[in-house]
């Protein structure tokens, strides 16, 4: 008997001596989780849970050795650039995460991406896409593509649904004026139209603040000037309201939006009122494949509704932040400080990442090389993919 429970002490102290116990590695998420814009930081948390709980339900990462599992921190930035900043200082000073994801407008991205790299902590960006939140901060990174070149693929699909009978074509911009993203988009949009079409084609450019929500003088003007066009850089539940009272007022051409329009609450907001307009986005959910499909099957099945671009480029995020974890796996010791510098030199050169928005590597400054993707509201409120436009 004393031999068999020798021989059985000896077992289990082979066994628990060649298995480490899992550490943690804490990821911080800096969200609109209420507010005008809390659709775009539920679709974010959905997209990240999925997961950390597949992850969590195999047992963790396996990197360098040690096995860890994923500990997700989400914080409420109230779509408020100050809140923001406040949050991702909670997150790094007393949460200790190893990174953060968010916030996802560039409203609070920008800002925060300044507290994020003075503090030499990694934050990806799913959604910013104005250039000032990565510019000259090593530590900061995003999934999604920059203004410039959305402002390229807007001019060149007009060009595309406009009458081609008409050499001088005019448009018609509103935009956010206190939304970095907003007004610097609108403002790159306006020279791109004034380049080809020259002076006194932009009839009309106004703006009005954030949670202004009465439009109907600003839709007067546009219909009055009566544009070709009208190009609206503006936040999908902002672009509601706007558009149903341009509908009231008769108004029957074109408009083009921008990515912010991607949101799975524009339909109900809008409804009827949107259909057949078009925006510039990152990715198309409708007739997905592959990978892309598992992912919008798994969302939806999950959670009822198709994933939106915040959903989509979250996923991304994550999976970078995964995958620069992994190529690092046999640099990673004890010391956090180590472990967030490490991680950020990982996520830098990564090559050829093929996520559910497109193939993407990095710039020197944090930014994605990638396509960008147009696609039509139809009668259902689904995105209908038109066309794909990749960087010259």
């Amino acid at each position: 008997m004393k031999r068999v429970v020798s021989l059985l002490l000896c077992y289990l102290v082979i066994v628990f001596s060649s298995v480490s116990f899992a550490e943690t590695i804490k990821i911080g998420f800096d969200l609109p989780l209420s507010g005008e814009n809390q659709q775009t930081g539920k679709s974010a948390k959905d997209a990240a849970e999925l997961i950390k709980n597949r992850i969590n339900a195999q047992g963790g990462l396996v990197l360098g050795g040690k096995r860890y599992m994923l500990e997700f921190i989400y914080e409420d930035n109230k779509f408020d650039p100050e809140v923001a900043k406040k949050v991702a200082l909670k997150l790094i000073d007393k949460d200790k995460v190893w990174a953060i994801v968010g916030p996802m407008a560039s409203r609070q991205a920008v800002p925060t991406g300044g507290v994020c790299n003075q503090k030499k902590t990694l934050m990806i960006s799913p959604w910013s896409t104005n250039p000032k939140t990565t510019i000259n901060r090593p530590w900061v990174f995003r999934a999604a593509f920059l203004d410039p070149f959305q402002s390229e693929v807007a001019l060149y699909f007009s060009n595309k649904i406009l009458p081609e009978s008409k050499s001088k074509k005019t448009v018609g911009i509103i935009y956010v004026s206190d939304d970095d993203y907003s007004k610097d988009l609108a403002a790159l949009f306006k020279l791109d139209w004034e380049d080809v079409y020259g002076e006194g084609s932009v009839i009309v450019f106004d703006s009005f603040v954030t949670g202004e929500d009465k439009f109907l003088n600003l839709a007067r003007r546009l219909v009055s000037a009566n544009p070709d066009m009208i190009f609206l850089p503006c936040h999908y539940y902002q672009v509601a309201k706007l558009v149903k009272d341009l509908k009231k007022l008769g108004w029957n051409k074109p408009i083009f939006g921008s990515d912010s329009w991607g949101s799975a609450d524009l339909f109900p907001l809008c409804g009827s009122a949107c259909v057949g307009y078009y925006f510039s986005t990152h990715y198309a959910a409708l007739g997905a494949k592959g990978k892309n499909k598992q992912f919008v099957d798994l969302f939806k099945r999950t959670y009822g509704y198709l994933p939106d671009d915040p959903a989509a480029l979250t996923w991304d995020s994550l999976n970078l932040l995964l995958t620069a974890l992994k190529n690092a796996e046999d640099l990673l010791g004890n010391d956090l400080e180590k472990n967030k510098s490490i991680l950020r030199f990982a996520l830098s050169k990564i090559r050829n990442f093929e996520g559910v928005t497109g193939k993407m590597h990095f710039t020197y400054q944090g930014d994605p090389v990638k396509c960008a993707v147009v696609v039509q509201i139809n009668n259902k409120g689904q995105f209908v993919f038109k066309d794909s436009i990749c960087p010259k």
